[in-house]
């Protein structure tokens, strides 16, 4: 897939706002590991994993500045591995493979956890995060998911294109008009013109609300699940002129209902935000990595 430069609203986060000077430190009983493909920091009483996918033009470097969670992790026995995986929306069969070969590798050569591992992304990572998770369980491979969650991910690429479609007509704002193009020349080149037919979104999609399909997700029915989202309409109103019906989580609810209804209600939880969408730089915005309590993640991955 072909470098992207457009600063995305509705599936991504712009690298640009951290902080450099806001990384996170670690004490000097940490292990960490830096490589062209993932950032691993070790707890030292490793008691699980946590597997991080960055938002699409990010990386693991970003991840772990917008999202506290490495110390706390570390407290509680979870090491985390912090993946450089991005530019996805979703993952293809030969890249599912590849990229399950290669968190197996990495598990084994660096000596993690084989247990209690829990696989969660933001944006466009959420999306690698539940297709990940369901190849694995599908798969019957080495590592097994006990749990993954996503935050704010754009589940429906199909909703995703009539978003784009919609901004375009709206002609509201020069950012979203920008996402917007960039979103249905990329949609259209990779699986068509809906109109001509839906199929190849149902193939790749985690989620298709128009076809109730869930057929990506159907291997993560016994794993335990959380999906956040912060429906700020007042925010995505004055900056895009969007309705509720277009912003990813009216998808992810609909998704939420759906694995409900194919799964049980105990390992499903949908988790709404209010004001807690802001980038490290402060600046607001509710499609952000800290909607996600951090000591409440750990409590859920360690029940």
């Amino acid at each position: 897939m072909q470098k992207y430069i457009i600063i995305l609203a509705l599936i991504t986060m712009s690298c640009k706002g951290q902080n450099e000077k806001n990384k996170p430190t670690e004490k000097a009983t940490s292990e960490i590991i830096k490589t062209s493909e993932f950032e691993l920091i070790k707890a030292e009483n490793q008691q699980g994993l946590l597997i991080l996918f960055p938002c699409f033009p990010c990386d693991a470097e970003n991840t772990l500045s917008e999202f506290k969670i490495v110390e706390i992790s570390k407290k509680n026995g979870f090491s985390v591995l912090a993946m450089n995986l991005n530019e996805r929306l979703y993952l293809n069969p030969k890249e599912k493979k590849e990229l399950a070969e290669k968190i197996t590798g990495i598990v084994k050569e660096q000596n993690l956890p084989e247990k209690n591992i829990f696989v969660g992304g933001f944006s466009s990572g959420g999306n690698v995060s539940l297709i990940i998770s369901d190849y694995l369980v599908k798969s019957k491979g080495e590592i097994q998911p006990k749990g993954v969650f996503i935050v704010d991910s754009p589940v429906d690429l199909l909703g995703l294109y009539k978003t784009a479609e919609k901004n375009l007509k709206l002609n509201f704002s020069e950012p979203s008009i920008a996402e917007s193009e960039w979103i249905k020349e990329m949609l259209d080149t990779e699986f068509g013109n809906p109109e001509n037919g839906i199929a190849n979104y149902e193939l790749n999609s985690p989620f298709t609300l128009e076809t109730q399909n869930i057929d990506n997700l159907t291997g993560i029915k016994d794993l335990k699940i959380r999906l956040y989202t912060e429906p700020d309409l007042k925010w995505w109103k004055e900056n895009a002129n969007n309705d509720y019906e277009d912003l990813n989580a009216f998808y992810i609810e609909k998704l939420s209902e759906k694995l409900k209804t194919e799964f049980g209600n105990n390992n499903i939880e949908l988790i709404k935000t209010e004001n807690k969408g802001f980038r490290e730089n402060g600046e607001r915005h509710p499609h952000s990595w800290s909607i996600v309590n951090e000591q409440d993640l750990i409590n859920w991955m360690k029940n």
